[in-house]
């Protein structure tokens, strides 16, 4: 089902492929059976860009109806860009084995992040991963609240973030 995220113990391509690198970082669980569509029908994201591009676009904004409605997604999230685990380990697996998922029929795979759209553009850019990998911002958090991923790392000095999920 395209709008249903899935517990990581129940994706065998994304288990035996990503686990491997990143096995040990804790990662977030999120109910079998979880509709994005329903949790999130509110709420939208913003895809990786440039300023000028923003600019260009008015600032617009993706619903997650845009996002995954009758398609099948790979969803993934992290804490945000450029932090260390995740630029080291987490987006390079994703990247890595993205013809496997392919392969599995999976229309796009997503990265999400607490973060503006364009430190996700400079971040995908860098990891010279936008072009497999579709990039979104999660500006303000809210997308991750609607799921029950958000967390706080003040302690971090990061702020609000979200969970790291797959």
């Amino acid at each position: 089902m395209a709008s249903t995220i899935l517990r990581r113990a129940t994706s065998s391509v994304i288990k035996s492929s990503l686990l491997t690198e990143a096995s040990r970082r804790s990662y977030a669980s999120v109910a079998v059976g979880t509709d994005i569509l329903s949790a999130a029908s509110q709420v939208s994201l913003q895809k990786a860009r440039s300023w000028d591009e923003g600019v260009t676009s008015n600032f617009s904004t993706t619903s997650v109806n845009d996002i995954f409605k009758g398609k099948k997604v790979v969803i993934f999230g992290l804490p945000g860009a450029y932090t260390g685990v995740c630029s080291q380990q987490h987006v390079p697996s994703y990247k890595k084995n993205i013809d496997k998922f392919k392969a599995k029929g999976i229309d796009s795979v997503i990265c999400v992040a607490v973060n503006d759209p364009y430190v996700m553009n400079a971040w995908a850019d860098k990891l010279q991963a936008n072009d497999v990998i579709e990039f979104y911002g999660d500006f303000d958090g809210s997308f991750h609240q609607s799921l029950e991923l958000g967390k706080d790392l003040s302690a971090a000095l990061l702020g609000p973030r979200s969970e790291r999920y797959f």
